[in-house]
């Protein structure tokens, strides 16, 4: 059975679309094909990675350049097609008029994000959030299935299409081999944030909180990813609080295990916009899997994870002092930061890892395609 995962907007090695999604449907017998606007093309851990070296700007990829990848995707024959970008809406209704298969993979609330796209006029932020939830519930609907990345977008999308599961962006474990005495014996006191970065995750506070901290503790702030808008990057690289940050950019999945390996506490201090208070930040389960304490927002989801966990420290998000203080009390305390991480670890181990995931997507596949034995046997009736 052929498999093809499409993507409009996301490199070749994403982690939920290849080193998740594609690799489980791969270790489990399935062929699989990833497209997209890249310009990799290779086969990879059982996966053959297509990229037809396309590049634009927003309006581009949400236009022209379905073209070409609605083309390919037709051209391959998948039993089934992936979806991960809500542009790709439009490739999956004539995939589906074509008599194929489509899933759509809901990474994120959509609408919600709407409202804070610093690109956007904020005179228009709302309606265009509204007209952007009735397109793509009214698209989301013509699909075979839906994948959504956490329960909360399962639920939205669940009123208008009951074939809805959620597949939770859970960590790898394997990826993370922590060692407790990591926490209390690296040399240089450091805390860290790693992923996109702008106003609303955060980077000001977390820029701001490390700055109070008493200069004796030497405690730096490692950042690693990419800026949303690369003049908030010029601006916020320029200001005198950036002395205390040790920039890493774009790192691997290796670079991230060893970051996290190095550093003492991770920081995932989202704002409170609502495509945040419900969302499952991977890098929250990350943190946990590798054995360090976390400092997240005050959410009721977000607290209901660490405290359950016991594996962490919740805050104020808009609040830097209390950023600060929080960790302060975790770099002056190694013992509590090493037994928290310990927890957020054995939680990972038992709750919020892939392979539990990875069971869940597996079942909704099989729901979906043709019982493989009996397709074996009219094959052999013929």
């Amino acid at each position: 059975m052929r498999i093809v995962h499409l993507t409009s907007a996301h490199g070749p090695f994403d982690v939920r679309i290849f080193h998740k999604e594609c690799r489980s449907l791969a270790r489990a017998g399935y062929e699989v094909i990833e497209i997209g606007n890249f310009a990799f093309n290779g086969e990879v851990d059982g996966v053959t990675v297509h990229g037809l070296n396309r590049t634009g700007g927003r309006l581009q990829r949400s236009t022209v350049s379905l073209i070409p990848i609605a083309r390919e995707a037709l051209r391959v024959s998948g039993d089934l097609y992936h979806l991960h970008d809500p542009e790709l809406l439009f490739v999956g209704l004539l995939l589906r008029a074509a008599g194929k298969k489509v899933i759509y993979d809901i990474h994120e609330d959509l609408p919600r994000t709407v409202l804070f796209k610093a690109y956007l006029p904020q005179s228009i932020r709302k309606p265009l959030m509204w007209a952007t939830e009735v397109a793509e519930n009214m698209l989301a609907r013509q699909m075979s299935g839906l994948v959504a990345a956490t329960p909360a977008l399962a639920q939205r999308f669940r009123q208008f299409k009951s074939n809805t599961i959620a597949v939770n962006n859970y960590v790898i474990l394997d990826e993370f081999t922590p060692k407790p005495s990591v926490v209390s014996q690296s040399p240089q006191p450091a805390v860290t944030y790693y992923g996109g970065m702008s106003t609303e995750r955060g980077i000001h506070e977390m820029l701001a909180a490390v700055d109070l901290l008493p200069k004796d503790l030497g405690v730096k702030l490692e950042l690693a990813g990419s800026f949303y808008v690369k003049q908030q990057q010029d601006a916020v690289m320029a200001r005198a609080e950036w002395q205390n940050v040790l920039w890493h950019g774009e790192l691997d999945r290796t670079g991230l295990a060893s970051l996290l390996k190095r550093v003492r506490v991770g920081l995932v201090v989202l704002h409170p916009h609502p495509a945040y208070v419900t969302s499952h930040p991977t890098k929250l389960f990350e943190y946990m899997a590798a054995g360090i304490p976390v400092i997240a927002s005050d959410f009721p989801l977000w607290r209901d994870i660490v405290e359950s966990a016991q594996c962490g420290l919740l805050v104020n998000p808009l609040d830097p002092p209390a950023i600060a203080i929080a960790i302060e009390r975790l770099i002056t305390n190694p013992d509590e930061a090493r037994r928290m991480g310990m927890r957020g670890r054995a939680a990972a181990e038992r709750q919020f890892n892939w392979a539990l995931e990875e069971h869940a997507l597996l079942s909704f596949y099989r729901s979906l395609l043709p019982d493989r034995s009996s397709l074996q046997v009219k094959a052999a009736m013929a």
